[in-house]
């Protein structure tokens, strides 16, 4: 059996997190995980919408097994193909996250777009409680998010964080009411779903490639990513809502 469901509503594919108890994190999980986002972008989804059907987001590694069921901080081609097929899957991404993120929970939320949080949810890089440095890119994401200094005081204390302090930060994008984070999240993909998809594809390299190699690393392939957009139907459609009606009522339908 799975430990990641996924299915698509409209043209949101809804990615869920389902592994007893906790959703901790295996190499079985890394890979079902991958492959249920490859899976609903090639059925056409236009945003993906990652959740967990736990009563936590993800508690972190399965220690249990750890040495033999979690290898793929070990394996440089595997890690790195990891973190492609995550955070540069060619659709905006949104995290929704209730519990418990923490350890490699907060890394996997971390390589999403955009996270929303519910306001009973906690987070926390907590691998120095047991001797392990973050092994799946969390300080590096915190450090691109919320500062150099912050990401060190998050990973080296290994404190539980409010989720209001995180959005403070600026490592998360929103905090609603418990009951209302299915709807809230789901909304945010819907709209991003419905937008420009090439040009919200564009943006998502632009932002990427900033995060990692600075403005001059996305500056270098601007040309490249200008001319990828330019010819898209969507963009052209936009401009022809924006010409037609003006830009107070121009709406974007994704192509």
């Amino acid at each position: 059996m799975t430990t990641v469901a996924h299915e698509i509503d409209g043209k949101v594919g809804v990615v869920t997190l389902a592994k007893p108890p906790h959703n901790l994190i295996d190499d079985r999980l890394v890979e079902d995980l991958m492959a249920a986002y490859n899976a609903v972008v090639s059925g056409g989804c236009r945003a993906i919408l990652l959740r967990s059907s736990m009563r936590h987001f993800c508690a972190g590694a399965e220690m249990a097994s750890w040495g033999t069921g979690t290898t793929i901080h070990t394996d440089k081609p595997r890690f790195e193909a990891m973190l492609h097929a995550l955070e540069d899957v060619p659709v905006p991404t949104v995290a929704a996250v209730n519990g418990g993120a923490l350890g490699g929970g907060l890394e996997i939320a971390l390589t999403c777009d955009m996270i929303l949080a519910a306001d009973t949810a906690f987070f926390g890089q907590v691998e120095v409680a047991v001797g392990l440095l973050p092994l799946l890119g969390g300080t590096q994401r915190l450090a691109q998010r919320a500062g150099v200094a912050r990401a060190k005081e998050i990973a080296m204390l290994g404190r539980r964080h409010t989720p209001e302090a995180f959005e403070r930060w600026g490592i998360i994008n929103l905090v609603v009411p418990e009951s209302e984070l299915g709807s809230a999240s789901l909304t945010w993909a819907r709209q991003l779903a419905a937008g420009p998809t090439q040009v919200i594809k564009g943006i998502k390299m632009q932002a990427n490639l900033e995060a990692r190699g600075g403005i001059g690393a996305a500056d270098a392939r601007q040309i490249e990513i200008n001319e990828m957009i330019w010819e898209a139907r969507d963009r052209q459609r936009g401009a022809e809502a924006f010409f037609a009606t003006g830009p107070a009522t121009a709406v974007f339908q994704g192509d």
